[in-house]
């Protein structure tokens, strides 16, 4: 088994499990993951998904000896123009669509497909020591997993082009305070900050949630006027939940309101 998926208190948990590989995913881990979120998506009982690792590494990539084993013989020409989509590109994307916050934490290194997790997550914390890179013009072919996408809207268009074209490594202090990542913590402190966040966005109005992170990431692709559409039909659904409700009578009674995610 090299990854691990949970379900404790409302939060899935995801754990790589493979740290003699530096947790790199195969397309067996790949699938598991998919599965799991997409099956978070409609699932009502969850508040929240948090990515994690075993070892001293979060992700070192995906397992090119095992994505590319094929006992001798050379797969037909466009496979991995065929199979992406559905593997490594299919995971980015449900990480960034899936309307539950999603928090992950970093130690050691993360890079390429592993760099990629982190940033699609809405919030990502990592140990200062931790390494962010993208090795993929380093070992001569292009980014994929989102990367050409996510990067420049994180740091803008002058440092993406030193992350992907350069090579460059990044600390996780520097990820941090670069824009590229939440945040970055002393790394004997990651856990618990991480169960901190993670707690704390279990707790709170969840359909809300969900659909302010569609808005946001509909309106980078949006004018103005596209932008504050989403947002008044966000509105509409998020004004008929019951923590829309709550939310209401606590301010009118002067406490804090206690959010079911519903």
């Amino acid at each position: 088994m090299t990854v691990r998926i949970d379900t404790v208190d409302g939060v899935l948990q995801i754990r790589l499990d493979r740290p003699e590989r530096k947790n790199a995913l195969d397309v067996a881990s790949i699938s598991e993951i998919v599965g799991a979120l997409e099956s978070a998506a409609t699932d009502d009982a969850l508040r929240a998904v948090v990515l994690r690792s075993t070892g001293d590494d979060f992700c070192a990539g995906a397992d090119w000896v095992a994505t590319n084993a094929t006992g001798g013989v050379k797969p037909r020409t466009g496979s991995i123009q065929r199979r992406t989509p559905l593997q490594a590109h299919r995971l980015v994307q449900l990480l960034v669509e899936v309307q539950l916050p999603v928090v992950c934490a970093v130690r050691g290194w993360a890079a390429g497909l592993g760099c990629q997790l982190a940033l699609a997550a809405d919030f990502t914390i990592a140990a200062e020591s931790s390494r962010f890179w993208e090795p993929f013009l380093r070992r001569g072919f292009s980014p994929d997993s989102g990367a050409t996408w996510l990067v420049p809207r994180l740091v803008g268009v002058a440092r993406a082009k030193e992350l992907l074209l350069l090579g460059r490594e990044l600390s996780g202090a520097q990820a941090a305070a670069w824009g590229l990542i939440h945040r970055a913590v002393p790394d004997g402190e990651l856990d618990v900050a991480v169960d901190q966040l993670v707690a704390e966005l279990a707790s709170g109005p969840t359909v809300a949630f969900g659909l302010t992170k569609r808005s946001i990431h509909r309106a980078l692709e949006s004018s103005l006027a596209e932008a504050m559409e989403i947002e008044a039909n966000a509105l509409e659904l998020s004004s008929r939940t019951s923590d829309f409700r709550e939310g209401l009578a606590a301010f009118k009674d002067g406490r804090a309101p206690k959010f079911e995610g519903r």
